[in-house]
């Protein structure tokens, strides 16, 4: 069962950073939580995030990629290089990473890359739970998964949708998310989560965004940003997107 793997990208050429970000972001179950453009901001994510993956530039001014895993990376956070110069390989695998990806990379690379890292963090993760224990008011509910329809962010609480019956727990959005098993949920906007088995019919809206209809009824719109992620997940990776 895939994990949902949380990463930092840290590169200091903007368009660098930018394609890899949006190619991460394209892939099921991978979420990109920081952008770095040098190695002090990469070091003081990695401190406070702690990822499960740091897509790090080798050759970047003042502080390089490899002094910010032998300085900043702790944990269970796991290391791809990504650089231009192949000169850097044996030691950058003397530091354990998961991979080393050559500029310019294909998509495919990057997919193998992340196959093999999805293997190392599975290795350390326990498998996503078939129900999950609520804070709902006074009393702890015990919800299984599958009968999750979406989540919905809403001020300090998130509103669980299963069927017609909606409970509130103050459990934050992303923890909430992440204990999903994302070949399962997927993020349509940044507060809405949909089960993908509960989606009914898809349609596209003069905006752009994409409107959802679930089996329950609710009415759900996708945030732009999110498009590519959602057709991904639905199947409609290869159709038209002025069409469907």
């Amino acid at each position: 069962m895939s994990q949902r793997i949380r990463a930092i990208v840290v590169d200091d050429e903007p368009m660098a950073l930018a394609r890899l970000s949006r190619l991460l972001r394209e892939e099921a179950g991978v979420e990109v939580i920081a952008e770095c453009g040098d190695g002090a901001s990469a070091i003081a994510a990695l401190r406070s995030h702690c990822p499960d993956v740091a897509f790090l530039d080798i050759h970047m001014p003042e502080i390089d990629g490899l002094h910010v895993s032998a300085n900043a990376v702790a944990g269970d956070t796991c290391v791809v290089y990504v650089t231009a110069h192949s000169e850097h390989a044996v030691r950058a695998f003397e530091t354990d990473a998961v991979d080393y990806l050559l500029k310019p990379f294909t998509v495919r690379r990057l997919q193998a890359t992340l196959s093999r890292l999805r293997m190392r963090v599975t290795a350390r993760k326990p498998a996503f739970p078939e129900r999950l224990l609520l804070q709902a008011g006074a009393r702890m509910r015990l919800v299984p998964v599958q009968t999750i329809d979406s989540l919905i962010a809403s001020a300090n609480y998130v509103e669980v949708h299963c069927g017609h019956e909606r409970l509130l727990t103050r459990e934050t959005f992303t923890a909430l998310e992440a204990r999903l098993d994302p070949t399962q949920f997927v993020r349509i906007h940044r507060s809405r989560v949909v089960r993908i088995g509960a989606v009914r019919d898809v349609e596209l809206l003069p905006s752009g965004q994409y409107l959802l209809r679930l089996h329950n009824g609710q009415k759900l719109s996708g945030g732009r940003s999110y498009r590519d992620r959602l057709r991904k997940a639905i199947g409609m990776a290869g159709l038209n997107a002025s069409k469907v």
